[in-house]
């Protein structure tokens, strides 16, 4: 067979999240650096393709998932460590009894700090590059983009979910990404590695759930727009000054969204593909 079966894949996969666990710091930092900047790279690209006129046609959404599964391709093929493959990895590794305990909470704690610092510096980059903004050439006042406009309704929309809302597209998120995950650990080359990200993360994008690390590029994007141009968010949003101010926050983002989110995640990483692959092909 030209790729690997998925009792192989389940015992690679514990390999892997063995050596995520014992990985040493800076390594470990600079790679969850990396994927931050990586998935990030994928959420603009969606946002651009999003900021089209079309976009909420059902071409539109299948492209916005399609191109955002670039971030992915990076994070795997290039080499990257991102916290929501490694609630699958180092979960079935420490299940098996190849990676501590210990070592998955420090593999999780470094690589989320690390993703959320690759994130957020790969949106200053690309906010001070003034993609989001539209200045009126009469009268010099900063208006919105189509662009900046699109960031700033997926961060309201991201935002403006329930607690359980957050946290059930959470699951079904990590569920999709991890299966992306093991899909190219089963394949034995380039391609066969693409195909088995694309259609997984285009799938968990283009459905709408909810994935930590990519809205921690998401959300603080459309914080910098809503902060940079209040008036112009308020006035597409049909939205009075205060609530702008009172919505586009990190501490509405951390409270409303990461935190659900990344809960959600962690379920469905860990445990709806990590644990149950584990029960099925290695519990002894």
């Amino acid at each position: 067979m030209n790729f690997q079966t998925p009792a192989e894949v389940a015992a690679a996969v514990c390999n892997a999240g063995k050596a995520k666990a014992e990985m040493p710091f800076m390594k470990l930092l600079v790679l969850g650096i990396l994927a931050g900047v990586y998935i990030g790279f994928g959420a603009n690209l969606a946002t651009k393709v999003g900021a089209a006129p079309d976009a909420d046609s059902a071409m539109g959404i299948f492209l916005f998932g399609a191109v955002f599964s670039v971030g992915l391709m990076l994070v795997v093929i290039a080499g990257a460590e991102l916290f929501t493959g490694n609630n699958m990895a180092c979960f079935a590794s420490a299940m098996n009894g190849q990676a501590s305990w210990g070592g998955l909470l420090y593999n999780w704690v470094v690589v989320f700090i690390a993703n959320f610092i690759g994130s957020v510096l790969l949106m200053y980059i690309i906010y001070y590059g003034g993609y989001w903004a539209a200045v009126d050439p009469a009268t010099g006042a900063i208006g919105l983009s189509a662009m900046g406009a699109k960031a700033a309704g997926i961060a309201k929309a991201k935002m403006s979910l329930t607690w359980s809302q957050a946290f059930l597209r959470g699951i079904c998120c990590n569920w999709l990404v991890c299966l992306a995950v093991w899909m190219a650990f089963a394949a034995k080359d380039v391609v066969g590695k693409i195909f088995g990200i694309f259609f997984p993360i285009m799938a968990f994008v283009s459905s709408g759930f909810e994935h930590c690390v990519a809205n921690m590029f998401f959300i603080p994007m459309g914080i910098s727009v809503a902060q940079g141009a209040p008036a112009a968010v308020a006035e597409k949003f049909t939205m009075a000054p205060d609530a702008v101010a009172s919505l586009f926050t990190y501490g509405t983002f951390f409270m409303n969204n990461l935190i659900p989110v990344t809960l959600g995640n962690i379920v469905g990483g860990a445990i709806f593909v990590g644990g149950f692959y584990w029960y099925v092909y290695l519990k002894k």
